[in-house]
């Protein structure tokens, strides 16, 4: 029998008198859209990112637009973002005219290269193109990026800083949480991050008062001081109440399922870690565990014998963005992010979720030994 590579059915039998209480609870008031919960999921979501502000959106897509769009970023400008990612990213700033400048990763963290950052800054500024004006770090499966010497570049530069924290609510770093590490951070409460909805839906963390007003303004068609003055072009972003109430039920027991995500992470790592190259993780960091993710040179043949064990598998990412169709005119071909593209070809994501046995998570370990040889 094959294992759950995400077990949203466990969850929800486990919670499912918190789940249907908090839905028949809207169902009941009728506020669908910016009802109640919505409102009281903010505070919630605030006081456990260090935020002084949460906004709930629609998507986790529309929390990386939103403050680009507060910024006035658009044609002609240049933001900086890894090239190891996930499509929305560069997505948010195609869609506002902005240019995506590609950004190497780390080859231990798999996190934005700072030193090629800055590299990459200075060419941009020298060919004289495009302004620069922001970088988006990617909190890569849940770990969250060094942001004390980001911002120090970004400072530099007069680049603004957005944590695309779609993949690490709920981690840390030296004990601040994910939220509070960024002037703003974007995240995702897509069904299967560490803490989803049943649906799409996102949220944006700041401490910035008037950055805050403005996101609420381009959440709903860019409102001014009623439902018709209209003050800017916005998008409709409102999360749906219903979502809201999903996470409210969830979020009593998401500090367990961090910690149930982090002990799997360890038992994977202290059975694979003399085999083949596991996660690193940093001193003094709280990763979300959204992935755990191994590399292996011969991946395709390893996941094929995973899959012949039960074993299910991810691969996150097979493409980088820069040789993505979409985006291959705003990168520099094969060869030029040598570490993203060598990742894309031997990354390989296991099963991760909080209910994960002891004995499945050793099943998938002797699975995975097997299968390298």
């Amino acid at each position: 029998m094959s294992l759950p590579f995400v077990d949203l059915k466990q969850q929800y039998a486990r919670l499912k008198p918190l789940i249907d209480a908090r839905i028949h609870a809207v169902l009941d008031h009728g506020q669908y859209i910016l009802g109640p919960e919505v409102a009281e999921l903010e505070g919630e979501l605030a006081q456990r990112a260090g935020a002084r502000h949460c906004l709930t959106v629609a998507s986790g897509t529309d929390a990386l637009i939103m403050p680009l769009m507060a910024r006035g970023i658009g044609p002609g400008d240049a933001v900086f973002v890894p090239a190891f990612t996930f499509t929305a990213t560069a997505e948010a700033i195609l869609l506002l005219g902005a240019s995506p400048v590609f950004v190497d990763v780390d080859p231990a963290t798999y996190l934005v290269d700072l030193a090629d950052l800055e590299r990459r800054v200075a060419a941009t500024k020298a060919a004289g193109r495009l302004a620069p004006k922001a970088v988006i770090a990617v909190d890569l499966f849940g770990l969250p990026v060094d942001y004390p010497k980001l911002q120090a570049i970004a400072d530099a530069h007069g680049l603004f800083v957005i944590d695309d924290a779609a993949q690490s609510f709920g981690g840390a770093f030296h004990g601040r949480p994910v939220g509070s590490l960024a002037p703003v951070t974007a995240t995702s409460f897509y069904p299967a991050k560490p803490l989803g909805c049943y649906g799409d839906g996102g949220a944006i963390f700041t401490d910035d008062d008037d950055l805050a007003e403005i996101l609420k303004s381009i959440r709903v068609h860019g409102e001014g001081k009623s439902r018709y003055d209209t003050v800017r072009v916005g998008l409709n972003a409102r999360f749906d109440t219903i979502q809201a109430a999903v996470l409210l039920a969830k979020l009593p027991s998401f500090s367990d399922e961090l910690e149930a995500r982090d002990r799997l992470a360890r038992h994977y790592s202290a059975r694979l870690s003399n085999r083949i190259q596991t996660p690193v993780m940093p001193d003094g960091l709280i990763c979300a565990w959204a992935q755990y993710t191994i590399r292996v040179a011969d991946r395709d043949a390893v996941r094929a014998k995973l899959g012949e064990a039960g074993v299910p598998t991810a691969i996150y990412y097979p493409t980088p963005m820069h040789l993505a169709e979409a985006y291959r005119a705003h990168g520099e071909g094969e060869g030029s992010l040598p570490v993203s593209e060598a990742l894309s070809r031997e990354v390989l994501s296991l099963p991760m979720h909080p209910f994960l046995s002891d004995a499945d998570a050793d099943r998938v370990c002797d699975a995975v030994i097997a299968a390298v040889g």
